[in-house]
């Protein structure tokens, strides 16, 4: 696991517990809202590619090889 998905990992977790306590999540379903809210916050850091856990690190490095071209 790169930095950038341990990144996401803690935000997705930091705000499925938040949602938990106003509410929001119960921990019964915690398992139905957690993946889905942390792919979308690895789809966002990772500059909005779909990703699957372990792809982040292939995005960024795609998004660089790009902005090398750009350069």
């Amino acid at each position: 696991m790169d930095s950038l998905e341990k990144q996401a990992l803690q935000v997705a977790k930091e705000i499925v517990v938040k949602f938990i306590e106003v509410g929001r999540i119960s921990p019964a379903n915690f398992s139905e809202h957690f993946s889905e809210i942390y792919g979308e916050i690895l789809t966002t850091v990772a500059g909005g590619a779909v990703c699957a856990p372990g792809a982040a690190a292939k995005s960024a490095e795609a998004a660089a090889k790009k902005k090398d071209k750009v350069d």
